[in-house]
């Protein structure tokens, strides 16, 4: 159940509200949506914590999809230390990146960005690196999206 919030216990001014305390803001702004008061809202910032939306579900991806890719990259490099803990890693975050993109399809435009790839792979290397203390790995991701995503695929 959502908490009540009335709209004249608010501040008048949103972006100084905004600015001082994000969730009063918005539970005004939805108190005001609500009531149909469309005159009184901050439309500035309602547009920019959507598009922030929409930034987080990118990084909850990309951080995901880092991850994964962090642990093949240890699976293929590192066989002695092949385990429990990194094959239930490398399933979790499989299973993470696949209800992500049911939820929300719109993020499937990303794995076909090259830029992205490039940021998850970088990201995903850094990670590797400083786990195993292995001192180079390729550039680019060696592996098709297909095969990073399949369950039961791993690197030999």
């Amino acid at each position: 159940m959502k908490p009540e919030y009335r709209i004249a216990d608010q501040p008048r001014d949103p972006a100084a509200q905004h600015d001082a305390d994000v969730i009063a803001w918005a539970h005004r702004q939805a108190a005001l949506l609500r009531a149909g008061r469309f005159d009184e809202l901050d439309i500035e910032h309602i547009a920019d914590e959507i598009e922030d939306v929409a930034r987080s579900e990118q990084r909850e991806l990309a951080s995901r999809m880092a991850v994964l890719l962090a642990h093949l990259i240890k699976w293929q490099h590192q066989p002695e230390r092949r385990g429990k803990s990194w094959r239930l890693t490398i399933r979790n975050q499989r299973r993470g990146i696949e209800r992500r993109l049911l939820r929300t399809p719109s993020l499937k435009t990303s794995l076909r960005d090259p830029d992205w790839w490039t940021d998850a792979w970088d990201d995903a290397v850094v990670k590797a690196l400083a786990d195993t203390g292995l001192e180079e790995l390729p550039d680019a991701c060696p592996w098709s999206l297909d095969q990073i995503l399949a369950p039961d695929w791993l690197p030999h």
